[in-house]
């Protein structure tokens, strides 16, 4: 079935203006974005063959824009357009989180670190460094490691909070196999960096483990 086809209330844009956003689901809403399809497919079906193809919206959002570019009728315009999406989240989460104490909204850090972390193919260990209010000033991915292994440097840790002030981090490292649960070098690696920040007067507020749509706190798996 052609857009053409659709009752004008029924197509999603039209829909989308006279109901709400909140109205449409998944497929709509990414045809809203995409905007057309193929010759002899619609821009729904395209919208609902992107969605299988990368097992829903998380995974799409997550998705490399190589892997985008291999489907036919994904473009660079609609390649562009979906990393475009993608930056305005993190932003509009980041901008949430630097005006607010970051766990006043736990499911916004939550959000905001699966948007940073998830999606990237090697392990990252990334600190966010909060105000004495607990208001984000930054996130720093401060470092890389395989698929199998991160090593996180105290010192370096110690020393970006001293410059940029910070009374408290919360860490975050993602597991690109897709197992959020804490491994035991993650708990030890955890009290290093406690024990380490503590001597300046930094709080370790939590540590979240991301992976495969999930971000796992260490505060409430009572680990810190």
């Amino acid at each position: 079935m052609t857009l053409a086809s659709l009752p004008l209330d029924a197509r999603p844009r039209e829909k989308l203006l006279s109901r709400g956003p909140e109205t449409l689901c998944d497929s709509e809403l990414l045809a809203v974005l995409l905007r057309t399809g193929l010759p002899g497919q619609s821009v729904l079906a395209l919208a609902r063959e992107l969605l299988d193809r990368f097992n829903g919206l998380a995974g799409l959002l997550r998705a490399d824009p190589k892997d985008l570019g291999e489907l036919r009728g994904v473009g660079p315009a609609k390649q562009a357009m979906l990393a475009a999406v993608m930056e305005l989240a993190r932003r509009g989460l980041r901008e949430g989180l630097s005006d607010q104490p970051v766990f006043e909204s736990v499911d916004a850090v939550r959000t905001y670190l699966r948007l940073q972390l998830d999606a990237l193919p090697h392990e990252c260990f990334a600190v966010m460094f909060l105000d004495v209010r607990h208001r984000l000033i930054r996130m720093d991915n401060m470092f890389r490691g395989t698929l199998s292994h991160t090593i996180a440097y105290p010192r370096e840790v110690v020393k970006r909070a001293l410059a940029l002030e910070a009374a408290a981090v919360i860490l975050a490292h993602n597991h690109p196999s897709g197992h959020a649960q804490p491994s035991e070098a993650d708990i030890r690696l955890t009290r290093t960096l406690k024990e380490a920040l503590a001597l300046v007067e930094v709080s370790v507020l939590d540590h979240f483990v991301v992976g495969a749509g999930h971000a796992v706190s260490m505060a409430e798996l009572g680990l810190l």
